[in-house]
């Protein structure tokens, strides 16, 4: 995550490499026909084309200089060369475009998709005319897809606290993700770590002694978080045991437990609640938030990510807010629907359909 370009789509290479040669024997491809493969790429890209595209940053802690302005596809070719695999990218697909296009084969109504994993990302469908940066000929549907990048988003309005600033400045990319800081999985448990630091410090919460372990960042991650708010036991053993075991701090009182699921459930709360407003806004946009007369349209949004689909507390709260923002009538023909992998299926239909043989196959 933090070494060389090379070194990271070796890695890749040599694990895609491994996987081709687990392959039954009816799938090789026939003689002089290169395998295709559609490169799910889960960072901000200034997509020259179809198969082409150029890391603007990295995010969620990656962090290698040398691959920031390069064709990210060029660096996997000449990684796959550098491994003997004969494979040609015919797709770069953004992980939020490929679970648009997933979800989008499997239901037409599906309108948007959003990502709630380590980071965070959505995007949707939109008329063209719409599009003001757009200046090239319309397609011929009329409608283009909108990575947004939402990840990126700030405001004056994001109810931003002092964890969450000291959170940034320590982070490889401060001032940058600040939306995704607040509400994806890579950064809940530390915004949990923080407080408890805090607490610990000034309100002497676990005693005189501040826990070295607490000291770590990123020590604390957001699988134990929800492990801890979920905790369903009467003397709350889960949150004990995960205190002992990673954060070395053995005595805890019921007391001091309570504490620390009510923080689990606030840091949860807040992320959920921002994640269901960015789901309103792109509802809103595509002017979904009414319902026409008597109309029954649905509106369907795939969703992706562990974040969403183990931290069952975050996404109750995220579709209770949804209701809560939209009311009960629109709420009702909005369908959140979980598309496990969406991306990476997205993406093969994306090669498929982008596929050098095509034209052979249709002539």
């Amino acid at each position: 995550m933090t070494g060389s370009s090379d070194a990271l789509f070796d890695y890749i290479a040599t694990a895609l490499a491994n996987f081709v040669a687990t392959e039954g024997e009816g799938l090789h491809p026939s003689p002089g026909k290169q395998r295709e493969l559609g490169f799910t790429f889960s960072f901000p890209v200034r997509q020259t084309s179809t198969s082409s595209g150029n890391l603007i940053k990295w995010t969620k802690g990656f962090s290698i200089d040398d691959t920031v302005g390069e064709d990210v596809v060029g660096e996997l070719t000449k990684a796959m060369e550098r491994v003997g695999l004969d494979m040609r990218v015919s797709a770069l697909v953004n992980d939020t475009i490929g679970t648009l296009a997933g979800g989008r084969y499997y239901n037409p109504d599906v309108i948007a998709a959003v990502i709630l994993g380590t980071g965070t990302n959505a995007a949707y469908v939109e008329r063209a005319q719409a599009i003001p940066k757009w200046h090239g000929l319309l397609p011929k549907s009329g409608e283009m897809v909108i990575n947004m990048e939402w990840g990126n988003f700030r405001s004056s309005h994001l109810p931003l606290t002092e964890y969450d600033q000291d959170l940034d400045v320590e982070s490889l990319n401060p001032g940058e993700q600040i939306f995704e800081k607040i509400i994806s999985g890579m950064y809940l448990g530390e915004i949990v770590r923080r407080v408890l630091l805090k607490m610990a410090e000034e309100a002497a919460f676990f005693g005189d002694t501040v826990p070295p372990k607490l000291k770590i960042p990123f020590i604390l991650r957001t699988p134990h978080m929800s492990a801890m708010h979920h905790d369903e036991s009467s003397d709350l053993r889960v949150v004990g045991s995960k205190l002992k075991d990673i954060l070395e701090i053995s005595h805890t009182s019921l007391k001091m437990r309570k504490a620390i699921v009510e923080l689990c459930e606030i840091v949860a709360t807040r992320g959920a609640r921002l994640s269901a407003a960015g789901i309103v806004g792109i509802i809103k946009k595509l002017g979904r938030d009414a319902v026409k007369d008597g109309e029954k349209q649905k509106s369907v949004i795939a969703m992706d990510g562990g974040l969403y689909e183990h931290y069952s507390k975050f996404s109750t709260c995220m579709e209770s807010t949804l209701k809560e923002l939209l009311g009960e009538e629109v709420s009702d023909n909005i369908v959140i629907k979980l598309s496990n992998d969406g991306s990476g299926i997205g993406a093969a239909l994306l090669a498929a359909s982008h596929s050098q043989y095509l034209e052979v196959a249709e002539s």
